[in-house]
């Protein structure tokens, strides 16, 4: 439509009938790579662009909010497209984690990192208290018994989870 022309046209121009270009646009007939090929050429164009949408949704995360025990969690990184099996999330705990007791340590096979985009995070490994401040990062071994939370006031911080630590961390009920 675009460039004036009628199926017909396009049908020439790709060498196929128009009641095959017509189902295939209809959705009545699943398209062959065969036959994108020559639209393609007949429109001047690349496969890539026959596929590009014009809408963001394959460029722009919409995250839920999920809040659980005071910390809320925004999962980044869509599953049918998560790189490698990683889990990006960015996880807001609002109120201070006042004693080391009040932490819940984990263990599970795999690594852990994290970034610290405002307030100061208490990471918790085995029996050492770690803080990290905004603009640091900390990465660490999961089979250490290791805990996350707040320090004098709420934290925010960017963390990139393995399968088994999102499992552990994000759906500990499947663990």
């Amino acid at each position: 439509m675009a460039r004036g022309w009628s199926l017909d046209d396009l049908a020439r121009r790709c060498h196929m009938s128009p009641s095959t270009l017509s189902r295939i646009e209809t959705g009545h007939r699943r398209i062959a790579i065969d036959q994108l090929v020559p639209i393609a050429r007949a429109l001047s164009t690349t496969l890539d662009q026959l596929f590009e949408s014009d809408e963001d949704d394959d460029v722009v995360i919409r995250p839920q909010r999920d809040v659980v025990r005071g910390m809320t969690t925004w999962i980044l990184t869509p599953q049918e497209r998560a790189p490698n099996g990683v889990t990006v999330a960015k996880v807001r705990v609002a109120r201070p984690t006042a004693r080391t007791k009040e932490m819940e340590t984990r263990v599970h096979p795999g690594r852990e990192w994290f970034t610290v985009l405002s307030g100061t995070a208490r990471l918790q490994l085995g029996e050492r208290t770690i803080l990290v401040k905004a603009g640091q990062a900390a990465e660490f071994s999961t089979m250490t018994p290791h805990a996350f939370g707040a320090h004098d006031g709420p934290v925010e911080v960017l963390y990139i989870f393995d399968h088994d630590g999102e499992r552990a961390h994000l759906h500990p009920s499947m663990s």
